[in-house]
C-alpha cells in the first residue's frame, strides 16, 4: 500500500487529497494544527490524523519521531498562509505576519524535508510535492501587490529546486504545482476551479512524475510555469 503524508490537511486542497488518496486505497498521513476541530477530515474513513502546526519545528522533529518506521511514498506540503491584508500594504507592511508567513510557507517545507528524508528514502515514489503559486513566479508578475505571499513562494520555489538538485543522487523526486485559483478559503468564492478539478489534476501529474522532472514548477493540468 502506497503512503501519502499530506498537512494542512483538514480543509481545502488539503481536504480533497485525502478524499482522493483514500478513495485510491493509499495509506494517508494527514496532519493539521487542531484534529479535534477537523469534522471533516474525521468523517473521512481510513485516514490517521495527526495534530501538527508547521510553524512549530519542534512538533516537525516530534511528528518524524513517532513515524520513523513508516515509509512515505509520497509527502505534500499544503499548509500554507496569505499572509497579506489590504490595509498593511507597501507603506503600512506588517513585518511580523511577513516573518510568519515565510516561516509558514517558506521554512516549513523545507524543515518537512528534512525531517522527513529517511521516510522517503524508504518509499517507493520517492516524491517531495509542494504547493506553490503562480504568484510565486517573478516573471509572471504583473500585477504587483501581495508582497508577503509571493515573497515567500518566490522563495520556496528557489527552496526546493535547490533541494531537487541535493537530492537527486538519492532518487528523490521534487515536484512544485500551482494548483490554479481555487475556490477555497483562500482563494475565495470567485476562483475559477473547485478543489476537485485541481486535485484530480495535481494527482495526475503526481502519478505521471518522473525523475527527469524534478525540479520543475509546474500548474495542475501539468503545464510548465515560468520561474
Amino acid at each position: 500500500m502506497a503512503t501519502v503524508l499530506i498537512t494542512g490537511a483538514n480543509r481545502g486542497l488539503g481536504l480533497e487529497f485525502c478524499k482522493q488518496y483514500v478513495a485510491e486505497g493509499w495509506q494517508v498521513l494527514a496532519c493539521c494544527r487542531n484534529p479535534e476541530t477537523a469534522g471533516k477530515l474525521a468523517d473521512i474513513p481510513n485516514v490517521r490524523i495527526f495534530p501538527l502546526d508547521v510553524s512549530d519545528f519542534s512538533q516537525i522533529d516530534k511528528l518524524a519521531a513517532q513515524l520513523q518506521d513508516i515509509a512515505i511514498d509520497v509527502l505534500i506540503n499544503n499548509a500554507g498562509v496569505y499572509g497579506d491584508s489590504p490595509r498593511r500594504g507597501f507603506g503600512q507592511l506588517d513585518y511580523a505576519a511577513w516573518t510568519q508567513t515565510l516561516t509558514i510557507n517558506t521554512q516549513a517545507p523545507v524543515k518537512m524535508a528534512e525531517a522527513f528524508l529517511p521516510n522517503l528514502q524508504r518509499g517507493n515514489k520517492k516524491l517531495l510535492v509542494s504547493i506553490s503559486s503562480q504568484m510565486g513566479s517573478i516573471a509572471d508578475n504583473g500585477s504587483g501587490g501581495s508582497i508577503l505571499y509571493r515573497s515567500s513562494k518566490a522563495a520556496l520555489n528557489a527552496a526546493m529546486k535547490s533541494l531537487a538538485i541535493d537530492l537527486e543522487d538519492q532518487g528523490i523526486g521534487v515536484l512544485v504545482l500551482h494548483p490554479g485559483w481555487v475556490k477555497t478559503d483562500m482563494g475565495g468564492p470567485n476562483a475559477l476551479i473547485d478543489a476537485l478539478e485541481s486535485v484530480t489534476g495535481m494527482r495526475q501529474v503526481i502519478a505521471r512524475f518522473t525523475l527527469a522532472q524534478s525540479g520543475g514548477f509546474l500548474k495542475y493540468d501539468g503545464s510548465t510555469l515560468p520561474w
